[in-house]
């Protein structure tokens, strides 16, 4: 389809002055080549008339080049606050009515929200597999990443990987540049037959809008973004939609991601409700109720992260509420057994993670050594677990179990990443003096040769003091 050209005022505004301009050197000219005959008209009138002729020849044009000025700067005026806008938000969307005069309707301002009504019934789909246990889905889906996108990672990351996704919608990888972090989100995508949505985080974003999309007054159009076009897409659809926030460090998480957090801590997934425009109109989408979407229980929020000089450092809020995988060692390559892609649905796969929970419940045993753990945190270093890094223990342990992995695995990995974490922020000394206390409390609770990634992660900050 060829494309609309859009009306630049600028261009008119000049063609008018260049117009203007030959006029005038066209009446000079015809001045000049009759000049006896305005002598003689001269003579003819009275003072009074030749003024208001002198008046009209130069004042009519000053005054046309005074409104060409004015425009001129108004319109100009106009374009620079589009260009900020679009090299803040990217190219402003102008609704069709704007640039084809003969069509004119009572169009939407949300144009791709609307088609993506008109084709609902696409996104039911009736193809789903649910006869898989959590390991099962874990083994192919190392494989599938291996065999079809020559992507290699380790079974205790894919667990974790796995595992993260079935306690919480936020989950982080962070580590080395060229481990795979944004691949292996993209790799789920295609594994469960949903490709992901990668959006590059831009330094300078800050709120809500940056993400969602925003309102422009100039074009009366709402500029929707692919993830709000993703979001509205997943609340008529079972699939598994995962949204990959890539380099989400660079600019401030806690600051343009803030409503997504606090919305996913709402208990109630039928109450977490974002505003999208402030108003109601006629003509707005179906699934937009009172100018505010639904954030869809069957999407996850996977960011990458860096940690270098360029990036921000990620807010314990954040930490706190997401999943955490590091992804610091290469996988070898390796043969897997051939694959397939697994249609599973979100349904599907809460379905295998409650499974697991309840198949797969923290021992009494390993919970009393947690407890203990905590007190000797909080006693030397003043750090705690909190209710909610417990609660998510809990989910945590079972699953990564049901995954393949082993009780003591899971709750390593999770001290380390949630608990451990938290001495980097106590003055390096005294934590490194306790070092070696910490290490023995290890042993004595679970043994010389278990916890290998709390035991480093201690070594790497006494190492770093």
């Amino acid at each position: 389809m060829k494309k609309s050209k859009q009306f630049d005022p600028i261009k008119l505004v000049l063609i008018i002055a260049i117009i203007i301009a030959i006029l005038v050197f066209v009446l000079e000219v015809v001045l000049v080549a009759k000049m006896d005959e305005i002598k003689q008209y001269i003579i003819d009138q009275n003072i009074i008339d030749f003024a208001y002729l002198i008046a009209m020849l130069i004042g009519v044009p000053i005054f046309l080049a005074i409104l060409i000025i004015v425009v001129y700067k108004k319109v100009r005026k106009q374009s620079n606050l589009i260009y900020r806008y679009e090299r803040r938000h990217g190219e402003i969307g102008v609704p069709q009515s704007t640039l084809n005069p003969k069509k004119i309707t009572t169009d939407t301002r949300f144009s791709i929200l609307k088609q993506i009504d008109k084709k609902k019934d696409t996104y039911s789909k009736e193809d789903y597999i649910n006869n898989i246990t959590l390991k099962m889905f874990c083994d192919d889906f190392r494989n599938y990443a291996a065999n079809e996108l020559g992507l290699f990672y380790r079974e205790e990351d894919i667990r974790a990987f796995i595992a993260g996704l079935g306690v919480s919608h936020i989950m982080i990888l962070q580590g080395m540049s060229g481990t795979g972090k944004t691949s292996l989100a993209y790799a789920f995508g295609r594994f469960v037959e949903n490709p992901s949505t990668v959006i590059p985080i831009q330094p300078m974003w800050k709120e809500r809008t940056d993400l969602i999309g925003y309102y422009n007054e100039f074009t009366k159009h709402f500029n929707e973004t692919a993830l709000l076009k993703k979001m509205y897409e997943a609340n008529y659809s079972e699939d598994i939609y995962i949204t990959v926030l890539d380099e989400m460090n660079i600019a401030r998480v806690e600051y343009y991601f803030a409503e997504f957090l606090s919305l996913l801590e709402l208990p109630r997934s039928d109450e977490r409700f974002m505003e999208v425009v402030s108003d109601k109109w006629g003509t707005d989408p179906s699934n937009l109720k009172d100018g505010q979407i639904q954030l869809p229980t069957n999407m996850w929020f996977i960011g990458t992260a860096n940690n270098d000089d360029s990036t921000f450092a990620i807010s314990d809020k954040v930490y706190d509420r997401a999943m955490i995988l590091n992804l610091d060692n290469k996988c070898e390559p390796f043969k897997g057994q051939n694959t397939q892609n697994i249609h599973l649905s979100a349904k599907d796969f809460d379905r295998l993670i409650s499974n697991a929970q309840q198949e797969n419940s923290l021992t009494e045993r390993n919970k009393a050594k947690l407890k203990e753990l905590d007190d000797y945190l909080t006693k030397h270093f003043q750090v705690t677990f909190g209710n909610r890094i417990m609660m998510q223990i809990n989910k945590y342990v079972p699953i990564y179990i049901g995954c393949g992995g082993e009780e003591l695995d899971a709750l390593d990995d999770m001290l380390s990443k949630k608990i451990l974490r938290k001495l980097e922020m106590k003055n390096p000394i005294y934590v490194k003096n306790g070092a070696d206390g910490l290490v023995d409390k290890l042993n004595e609770l679970f043994g010389d040769e278990a916890m290998p990634r709390c035991k480093q992660y201690i070594r790497n900050i006494v190492n770093n003091a």
